[in-house]
């Protein structure tokens, strides 16, 4: 729960003192406030024109009840805090997001009427607004809505606005917390069953977990004992034979890798929205990634301009054991906030792929020209797997069939080993991935281009 810090004084703190602050409370006045500070105030001078004893004390107590209700409020007003809790902090497009509200009061006197109003982006719906009832001395209220977006992205919500009445409805005051909430739009993504793609070396996919039983769960490796580790781990052995305290340390043997591109050049898709060529390539990505760390892969996510990510340690891949989740969730991150790119070439994440690190590469590529079609063709390795799915623009826009020059494309990416798709409107990534996998070649009717319902 994160607690909405107040714009100025801290709760609890009345600036009694300060001029401007109550110069701003004054402003607060309402309607019905100023009247009869009007009202006292003509009726004072009436008395003393007339000599009216009586008449001075009513203009008295007309003039003096909205300044009281404005010193009172403003003491208030700093003695209300709010907080706001959302549930959870990343969601899937289209999902939905529950915001709490908690208002508490504590000062030793009640409240009037209260009216709480979250700013959230458009994106996320309408502008949440609450009215809540007179709030007693030490009390609490909560309440809650809900956010949901079609767009993926980072939206921030807050800061919360609290708007505090008199019982009597004289002044009005309106008290801003600085604080807000990030709520990560994340892609959609879907489940892809367990295939194992052609190509595959050994060492990866159902071959890692031969080498593991024939290596056994740790590789013991002596190495000299250092101050805080366990004593369970003394390798006696290694110690008669150094003549010094020795330990184990155990090794993982290497895991399977998969390198997740994604093109996201501006020149190479047209249109936008979620039904977009893009989201689809986005959401693919997304999808992939998500279900190789689930298998045990080491993933990482590269795009057109070079960038990995986790990150350019260990050469930018990630998810081993307990960091899969971590990993999962900070390329997901990423790939909420991802846009287009300025470059017109894919030859900067063909520079990062050329190290010669073997595993599954899977592509999901947007127009390819001849020039980077004949590059992408040259980014798969010898040893390992590669998928492709190739997003037409033109098909995309106009639901047509797969034009002349993407069938060249396909043809050129699986002479050089890749097992490329081209990809229509409406097509599921599931049944794409299956036919990779070779589970379902024999399916009838299947269409070799991936225009599955």
């Amino acid at each position: 729960m994160s607690a909405a810090a107040p714009q100025g004084p801290s709760p609890g703190q009345w600036q009694g003192g300060d001029r401007g602050s109550l110069r701003a409370a004054l402003a607060g006045l309402t309607t019905r406030g100023r009247s009869f500070l009007a009202a006292g105030i003509a009726a004072a001078v009436c008395a003393y024109v007339l000599g009216q004893a009586d008449l001075l004390r009513v203009g008295l107590l007309l003039a003096v009840l909205p300044l009281v209700c404005v010193l009172v409020l403003h003491r208030t007003r700093h003695r209300v805090a709010a907080s706001r809790r959302l549930a959870p902090h990343r969601v899937e497009t289209g999902a939905e997001a529950r915001v709490h509200l908690r208002m508490d009061n504590v000062s030793r006197l009640p409240t009037g009427l209260l009216m709480l109003q979250d700013h959230v982006p458009y994106m996320l719906g309408p502008r949440p607004r609450f009215v809540l009832d007179r709030v007693e001395a030490g009390g609490r209220r909560e309440v809650s809505y809900r956010v949901r977006s079609d767009l993926r992205g980072r939206f921030p919500l807050g800061p919360l606005q609290l708007r505090l009445t008199d019982p009597f409805g004289m002044c009005e005051l309106t008290r801003s917390f600085s604080a807000q909430d990030m709520l990560t739009v994340i892609p959609r993504t879907e489940a892809l069953p367990p295939v194992r793609l052609g190509g595959e070396s050994a060492g990866y996919g159902e071959g890692q977990q031969r080498a593991l039983a024939l290596a056994g769960d740790d590789d013991i490796i002596p190495r000299a004992y250092r101050h805080g580790d366990d004593l369970r781990r003394v390798h006696w052995r290694s110690t008669a034979r150094y003549g010094e305290l020795m330990v184990r340390r155990e090794e993982q043997p290497q895991r399977a890798r998969c390198t997740v591109l994604l093109d996201t050049r501006d020149l190479a898709y047209e249109g936008g929205g979620p039904d977009s060529a893009f989201e689809w390539a986005v959401s693919g990505a997304a999808s992939v990634l998500t279900h190789m760390l689930e298998r045990g892969y080491a993933v990482r996510l590269l795009t057109d301009t070079g960038s990995t990510v986790p990150g350019e340690g260990a050469e930018g891949f990630a998810g081993a054991g307990q960091d899969s989740a971590e990993a999962a969730g900070l390329m997901l991150d990423t790939l909420a906030v991802v846009d287009h790119s300025e470059g017109a070439g894919l030859s900067r994440a063909y520079d990062v792929l050329r190290g010669g690190h073997e595993g599954l590469l899977v592509a999901f590529f947007g127009d390819l020209d001849e020039e980077q079609a004949a590059l992408a063709a040259r980014m798969r390795h010898r040893g390992g797997a590669a998928v492709a799915f190739l997003l037409d623009s033109g098909t995309w826009l106009t639901g047509g069939a797969v034009p002349g020059a993407v069938e060249d494309r396909l043809r050129r990416l699986r002479e050089a080993g890749w097992q490329a798709f081209a990809v229509r409107p409406g097509a599921r990534l599931g049944d794409l991935w299956q036919h990779a996998g070779g589970a379902a070649a024999q399916a009838p009717g299947a269409d070799t281009y991936g225009g599955w319902s």
